[in-house]
């Protein structure tokens, strides 16, 4: 089949899920609207719905904040549409989108407030025919989670009003706690408030495409699923690598750090997608299921089985760039990781004996996140005895590449041409961008429109968030009692020696593709 044709089929496919995928009629109120994240990614996001034409005809967009932006915020999302979603102004659908976004003022902690807002949201179920039906979005600092939520049952918009057929969610940002206990904490306060089925607490690395093909290509390929075990492979990596710094997020960087950012909710995310079991079904709480039971398998980490360091100053893309230390806000004498590495082991029949080597980095030599599927090699080496080249034959590598140049890339060995045996390694590579064309989509989209389906495959559930930090809280203890001699790579490298060691003791290596 050819390009075009996989295209085609392609676009096909989509089109007849159009009717069954679009929701009911609704009102998505986004609080902290002034914030980057509504204009780069939420705004576009919904608008690339619209496109697509899956969005209901009764849809208003409510942007929620502080500040006074009543006269500026609709013209303010249709820039970051127009920049940020690929997309030309004068697009037909866009003025009509750009209608239904609206604004309204308060303070979080205005009570007062939030009875105008629920006053005001129920003047657009009239004017727009919404139902009643909310998604509310919390794109705010962690501190106003359980505050919001507990004001919005308080005023009743948290629940559908009695004998109504209406739908109240909320999607909640990461990140969702900095331990385990404050993750319970935050899990019961809101629990308190609503259903957990209303809840979506959101990762964005689930958005993407690639993440999601994890699933198709591992239980959509009948060559691929029969190897995927201890028999056959014999260690996993995931690298989720930056070669930015931390963007004048000093103080969240501070109080995050590698780990907390990148490692608990991300990396573990992708980790249970490549480990898990195949579910009954590819509804949301059957592969929920399978998720918490990798997490739930992987067996304490030790503390010497971790890695951890923070960059100096260095070059990146032939740039002089500054350390850590010298970021804006941060403290000069800083023990916040930007490096965070680790060894895991799941105790299960499946994985029992495969290690599996994570790690997350600001300021690497370049951006790559990705997994590497490094397969045994094969019992015999029948090539050996005075041939050229073939004592170190590589071990055969599956790369699922996220971001960026997302695709897929198997390499394996190969006879170079010639009278004697020598052997090369070469790659069979699938490309996303030049199979389905390059895409616009920020990974949002996807995320969205299942919130407003009620579809919950895509998110963190409460157990699973827990057996996440239950891993990790033992790790991050443990650090806090070690200082340590930062800056320990320098910007631009792959990282300190110690997590070269990591994988050296057990006589492997990282592998970037």
């Amino acid at each position: 089949m050819s390009t075009t044709e996989v295209k085609t089929s392609a676009q096909q496919v989509e089109k007849s899920k159009h009717a069954e995928r679009r929701p009911d009629p609704c009102v998505v109120v986004i609080f902290g609207a002034s914030g980057d994240l509504t204009k780069r990614k939420l705004l576009p996001a919904l608008y690339h719905l619209e496109q697509q034409d899956l969005l209901p005809e009764e849809f208003v967009v409510v942007g929620v904040a502080r500040r006074d932006l009543s006269q500026t915020f609709a013209p303010d999302m249709k820039d970051g549409i127009i920049k940020g979603g690929g997309v030309e102004e004068n697009e037909p659908k866009l003025a009509k989108f750009i209608e239904r976004v609206k604004y309204f003022q308060t303070n979080f902690d205005d009570d007062a407030g939030y009875e105008k807002l629920k006053s005001f949201l129920a003047d657009l179920d009239k004017q727009y025919g919404t139902e009643g039906n909310r998604l509310f979005y919390l794109a705010v600092a962690p501190e106003y989670f359980a505050d919001i939520t507990q004001r919005l049952g308080n005023h009743g918009m948290a629940q559908p009003a009695d004998g109504s057929k209406s739908w109240v969610r909320v999607i909640i940002e990461k990140p969702f706690g900095t331990d385990l206990e404050s993750a319970k904490k935050l899990n019961n306060e809101i629990n308190a408030v609503l259903h957990e089925d209303q809840i979506f607490r959101i990762d964005h690395y689930l958005g993407k495409e690639t993440v999601q093909n994890i699933l198709v290509f591992r239980f959509g390929n009948g060559i691929f699923e029969p190897v995927w075990n201890r028999n056959y492979i014999d260690s996993v990596q995931i690298t989720a690598a930056e070669s930015i710094g931390i963007e004048g997020r000093g103080p969240f960087y501070e109080q995050a750090g590698a780990l907390r950012d990148v490692l608990q909710n991300h990396v573990m995310e992708v980790l249970s997608f490549v480990a898990m079991e195949p579910p009954d079904s590819f509804e949301s709480a059957a592969v929920r299921v399978e998720k918490l039971k990798v997490w739930k398998a992987i067996e304490p980490i030790p503390v010497t089985d971790t890695a951890r360091g923070q960059y100096g100053p260095g070059k990146v893309d032939g740039q002089d760039v500054i350390g850590y230390r010298q970021e804006d806000r941060v403290n000069p004498e800083s023990q916040t990781e930007t490096y965070a590495a680790m060894k895991l082991e799941i105790e299960n029949w499946r994985w029992a004996g495969v290690p599996f080597y994570i790690r997350a980095s600001k300021r690497l030599e370049r951006r790559v996140t990705e997994v590497n599927i490094i397969f045994k090699q094969p019992p015999l080496h029948i090539f050996k005895g005075g041939h050229d080249d073939c004592d170190n034959i590589e071990p055969n590598v599956l790369t699922l590449r996220i971001q960026p140049d997302d695709g897929i890339k198997l390499q394996i060995g190969a006879k170079i041409p010639g009278p004697t045996t020598n052997v090369a390694q070469v790659t069979m590579d699938f490309s996303y961008a030049e199979v389905f064309g390059k895409s616009s989509a920020n990974g949002y989209e996807r995320l969205l429109l299942d919130a407003m389906l009620g579809d919950g495959t895509l998110f963190a559930e409460r157990q699973g968030v827990e057996a996440t930090w239950a891993l990790m809280t033992p790790i991050l203890e443990a650090w806090a009692k070690e200082k340590k001699s930062f800056p320990n790579y320098a910007a631009g490298s792959w990282g300190p020696k110690e997590a070269d060691e990591l994988l050296a003791r057990d006589g492997r290596k990282w592998r970037v593709s």
